[in-house]
């Protein structure tokens, strides 16, 4: 078996949880009133042992194994059979599903903060798990005969599920699909060809149950004439009785650069003789609205990805530094004879661990209060504050996924960087945590979609609401720190890099009016990345303002003190040295320089 790193800061969890978002407070909706603050903590504590014990063994055997393929037929690693039946009668694969449908019915702040610890325990193992998703879509778009065929063993794992929109000749333009469907019958006959699809083929259930974009013969060309089908890989009777094989053929996988151990899957529908699959709800051209359901699901828990492997490889690249003992104190360089030090004591270490302390930290706040606003979004008993927060969620969702995999990668190679020479060796973790990162910043829609998302569509719903909450919320959270003694300064700067944002969001709308898209999609990743800066910093502000308050009342030489001197420490670097870049970014903006708009396509290499 190999060997088993994870490491999660259980301190920080909590705090996030119950000091910074106070998450009991769920428990006064009528949703979650059968849920107390006890309960929260004990399944943290319970994901976390599962994690430790059952998941991080799994990482490194997982990856040296990986998935095979054998004519048609793929396995799973040896290994992940046993964890996951565990996993399933643990009940750790619909957290906050539907109970009427075999889901457990917690707060989606709950699932995030368990997804976290699972996927940065064995990020391999937890992308066999697509099946919610689809049963999720299922419950919401289809009729109860297709509820009660799916839904149960969706959520209880018994089947596993995926979601196959990519084509090779189409990529990420869904629009130029050409899996076709035609009708029969009460079923649509299936054809064509999907690609990269996680967990396509995998011996680990005795069914899979594809979500199939394809166009009905006849619907108009585009995503206009997009439909979603359930496709089963055994065909399942309207009894529920599991049928023939339904011509669902694996023609290969994928050999990647990370995530070894997930089966990234060519599917083939249709090829080898028919293959049926049940329309999604009862219209025909409905299929985008419907995966974006499950594709906003699956943006969200991408950016948790990044999150998840950055914090396994900062608590790794915090212990290694502790230990590693190599060169003396700076201030004794000339003295042969001074005592050799732990690497931890030299600055530049020290930098890397307080930049990905600040990141990983403000990340994982972030994307805790996003699933607590989309609980909040969805049972609120205030109709307004309900649209508030879904409006927060559907704004910060393409920030989650691009930002946050874009700084999950980056801060596995910091990590990598703390090790030297044997963080690029296989005997220790974060080679593999920098190598499995890298696929978030592309899957679920590559980073410059989010971008593009966050400017052409979020910006501009209901002529500009959602941003214009944001900011109203940012207002309300400076204006209060803003005579804070210990963090009002901090929270001064926030407010000038909000101005900013704010300024550079107008001259944005200004080059689309006047009609220089290319430009502003040239720069739409560059003020994301300005967005997600502001976010974090928010994140790291708050929880400095609650920490420098309980410094006062522990003592000096607590463990607690340090931690809480720990926030303090972490927000102060990040609106020191990370903020400042949102004004860097406002002003490349602002040159508009469009030379890799004007550069001839033969430019590049002559």
């Amino acid at each position: 078996m190999g060997n088993n790193y994870y490491r999660i800061n259980k301190r920080d969890v909590d705090f996030v949880l119950n000091e910074q978002l106070k998450i009991e407070q769920l428990c006064e909706l009528e949703r979650f009133k059968d849920f107390s603050r006890d309960d929260f903590d004990m399944i943290i504590s319970e994901s976390i042992k599962f994690a430790q014990e059952v998941l991080g063994p799994l990482n490194q055997d997982g990856d040296r194994e990986g998935a095979h393929f054998d004519k048609g037929d793929v396995k799973a690693p040896a290994a992940f059979h046993k964890p996951y039946k565990l996993a399933c009668d643990n009940g750790w694969v619909a957290m906050s599903n539907s109970q009427e449908w075999g889901g457990q019915g917690l707060p989606t702040v709950i699932a995030m903060a368990a997804g976290e610890i699972f996927s940065g325990a064995c990020t391999g193992f937890m992308l066999y798990f697509p099946g919610p998703g689809v049963g999720h879509m299922v419950e919401n778009f289809a009729s109860d005969d297709l509820k009660n065929l799916f839904c149960e063993k969706l959520y209880t794992g018994e089947w596993a599920g995926t979601m196959c929109l990519t084509e090779p000749q189409a990529g990420s333009a869904v629009g130029d699909i050409r899996t076709t469907a035609k009708k029969d019958g009460d079923t649509y006959l299936i054809s064509g060809t999907k690609c990269f699809i996680t967990a396509g083929n995998h011996d680990l259930t005795p069914n899979i149950i594809h979500g199939v974009l394809a166009r009905i013969e006849g619907a108009p060309p585009g995503t206009k004439g997009i439909s979603q089908f359930i496709v089963p890989k055994y065909w399942v009777e309207k009894d529920g009785s599991v049928g023939k094989f339904n011509n669902v053929t694996c023609a290969g996988i994928e050999h990647k650069m990370g995530i070894k151990a997930s089966a990234t899957c060519t599917l083939n529908f249709g090829e080898d003789g028919p293959c049926r699959g049940y329309l999604l709800g009862d219209k025909e051209n409905q299929g985008m609205k419907q995966m974006f359901q499950m594709m906003n699901e699956a943006r969200i828990t991408t950016g948790l990805q990044g999150i998840a492997l950055a914090a396994a490889a900062f608590e790794n690249s915090v212990q290694y530094t502790q230990e590693r003992i190599q060169g003396v104190d700076v201030k004794a360089m000339k003295d042969p004879n001074a005592p050799r030090v732990p690497i931890i004591k030299h600055s530049d270490v020290r930098r890397m661990l307080l930049q990905q302390k600040s990141m990983v930290e403000g990340m994982r706040a972030f994307a805790y209060r996003l699933a607590m606003f989309e609980d909040l979004g969805h049972s609120h008993p205030d109709e307004d504050k309900r649209k508030f927060y879904q409006g927060f969620v559907d704004i910060m969702t393409p920030i989650i996924k691009a930002y946050c995999s874009d700084m999950g990668f980056e801060m596995t190679s910091v990590a990598m960087q703390c090790y030297g020479g044997y963080g690029y060796c296989q005997e220790y973790p974060v080679e593999q945590y920098c190598r499995d990162a890298r696929i978030a910043m592309i899957f679920e829609g590559t980073n410059f979609i989010q971008a593009a998302d966050l400017i052409g569509r979020k910006l501009n719903i209901g002529g500009g609401v959602l941003m214009q909450n944001y900011m109203a919320y940012l207002d309300e959270f400076i204006g209060g720190l803003k005579s804070n003694g210990k963090v009002g300064a901090l929270a001064e700067k926030l407010d000038a890099a909000k101005s900013v944002l704010l300024d550079t969001t107008m001259k944005i709308a200004g080059f689309a009016m006047e009609g220089d898209l290319d430009y502003v999609m040239s720069i739409a990743t560059r003020y994301l990345h300005m967005f997600g800066e502001i976010v974090i910093a928010r994140e790291l502000i708050e929880q400095a303002a609650i920490a420098s308050e309980k410094m006062g009342k522990v003592a000096k030489d607590s463990s607690d003190y340090a931690f809480y001197s720990g926030k303090v420490h972490a927000a102060t670097y990040f609106a020191n040295n990370v903020l400042p870049g949102v004004e860097m970014k406002a002003k490349i903006i602002e040159n508009r320089d469009r030379s890799c708009i004007e550069i001839p396509d033969n430019g590049f290499s002559a």
